[in-house]
Parts: structure tokens; C-alpha cells; sequence
């Protein structure tokens, strides 16, 4: 499936030194997904911290942001 992101997302990526790879990685093998309305939040230990990647899902994936959650 096709993953986009919003400006919002590539800004929050840059900003915060995250790599596509770790948030395409959370997505797609997640350690935990919930779900809240039509948003998903799925979070994947990588490296010593816990990333969160916030998304929804229609036909493709759109990314809205993604950060460490402390």
C-alpha cells in the first residue's frame, strides 16, 4: 500500500531527525496499533525509544506526524 505524508509530517520527520525507514518500519510491523476515530497510532520500539507514528488509512496510507514517545 502507498504511504504519503503531509507537509506537516515531512516538517515534524526533518525537525525531529527521523528517518522514512523507522516510521515506514512502524506502520508496517507495528508493536502496538490503536486506534482513535479514523486516526491510527502505532508505536515500534527502535534502537532504545519508542516511536509513534500517527496515520490514516483509505486506499493509501497518509502519515501526519510521528515522534518519541518519552
Amino acid at each position: 500500500m502507498e504511504i504519503i505524508y503531509t507537509l506537516h509530517a515531512n516538517e515534524q520527520i526533518n525537525e525531529r531527525k527521523l528517518s522514512k525507514v523507522w516510521v515506514e518500519e512502524t506502520i508496517k510491523s507495528p508493536d502496538e496499533i490503536r486506534h482513535k476515530g479514523h486516526k491510527h497510532y502505532a508505536t515500534k520500539k527502535l534502537n532504545g525509544n519508542t516511536l509513534r507514528v500517527v496515520y490514516v488509512k483509505e486506499s493509501y496510507i497518509k502519515v501526519i506526524t510521528s515522534y518519541f514517545v518519552k
